[in-house]
């Protein structure tokens, strides 16, 4: 995308009242933001959704926005602007129904971090809550998954904390422009966040935290995920927007269990009644996802990972899985390429063919699931 593309984006989406549905149902009637930009008043007023004083608001946007102080603004604090369209932009979020046609990207998003899974909850959580929260997030990040979630108060916080801890990677995902941390107690953390992974948001860099941005940002934060984890949640907590994006996007939910005389696990036994996937420790997380859209590489050394469950192998699992592909491989052959004895050939086989990652065929063969 040319400078003068990305200006006019960033102008667009800096018109207020212009959040993701608006820009999409322009974008489709214009095109490009330039030409949205450019419209006439009555022109604009054509697309539905466009009342008189967001048409006005557009059509004098570039009198009224500066978006080069806004890049040059973005460039001097180390913030990348992403389109839908760059490389750099995270592919998970391709595949949802409203992705964000712009990200504010502080820190750096990984070719491994679509190997991911959001820890969300409640901001008046628990100690119990805090600590499953910091537990799990801890659990994922020591065997290669990404902790991504939304830079709150309690739930939120421990789960990033856990993922530091660990020396793992994880993504706050912001509801207000990246020129502030809200709330301010976390500018530490978020600073930690872009350090070991990034801090995003879809807003211009100086929107404020405003109530209606957080269930939009929600959509991200499952968006960028392979799952999310919901751990303490009120029935009418937040959170729960979140698992309900999730099922809209097509990915699993979870939901920790607490005492049944808690107001602060309520909703996350109604999402285990309703079919959520119950989590006690990280294998119950790994075991119920299945096979990825994509090949993921952890590292440049590694083996490419097809799904999850393979982050938990051991050593001699993960060697024997990776002389395997979609091809039939013989077992005779697989004890000559390994140099490994029949027995213990034969006996991984097995657990891997237990966790579902390869599949036996006729004639003592196998391929990789």
């Amino acid at each position: 995308m040319i400078d003068s593309d990305l200006r006019d984006l960033v102008c667009l989406t800096m018109v207020a009242g212009v959040g993701p549905h608006t820009s999409r149902q322009l974008l489709e009637r214009f095109g490009t933001a330039g030409r949205v930009l450019d419209a006439s008043v009555s022109t604009l007023r054509d697309v539905q959704g466009i009342g008189p004083k967001i048409a006005d608001r557009i059509a004098t946007a570039r009198r009224d926005h500066d978006a080069g102080a806004e890049l040059e603004r973005c460039r001097r604090v180390g913030v990348q602007v992403v389109t839908s369209n760059d490389p750099l932009y995270p592919p998970p979020l391709q595949d949802i129904p409203d992705p964000p046609f712009l990200l504010y990207i502080k820190g750096s998003y990984e070719p491994r971090d679509p190997l991911a899974i959001a820890l969300v909850g409640s901001r008046r959580c628990t100690p119990y809550g805090l600590r499953v929260a910091e537990r799990l997030g801890a659990s994922l990040a020591r065997v290669g998954i990404t902790v991504v979630s939304g830079l709150a108060r309690g739930i939120d916080a421990a789960a990033h904390r856990g993922a530091l801890k660990a020396g793992g990677r994880t993504l706050g995902v912001m509801a207000n422009g990246l020129g502030q941390v809200y709330p301010p107690e976390h500018e530490d953390l978020a600073a930690q966040i872009a350090d070991s992974g990034a801090v995003i948001s879809e807003m211009p860099m100086g929107q404020g935290p405003l109530a209606g941005l957080f269930p939009q940002r929600n959509r991200i934060i499952s968006g960028l995920s392979l799952g999310v984890v919901v751990i303490e949640a009120t029935p009418r907590s937040g959170s729960l927007s979140t698992a309900h994006h999730a099922m809209e996007q097509n990915r699993d939910v979870f939901a920790v269990p607490g005492p049944v005389d808690s107001l602060s696990s309520h909703g996350c036994h109604r999402l285990i009644r309703d079919g959520a996937r119950l989590v006690e420790t990280v294998d119950d997380i790994l075991e119920e996802l299945g096979p990825l859209v994509r090949e993921i590489r952890p590292s440049s050394e590694e083996t490419p990972v097809r799904h999850p469950a393979e982050l938990t192998l051991s050593d001699l699992e993960r060697s024997l899985l990776g002389q395997l592909d979609d091809r039939p491989t013989a077992v005779d052959e697989l004890i000559g390429r390994t140099g490994l004895v029949a027995s213990q050939v034969l006996a991984t086989l097995s657990v891997l063919e237990m966790r579902r990652l390869v599949r036996r065929l006729p004639g003592h063969q196998f391929v990789r699931a």
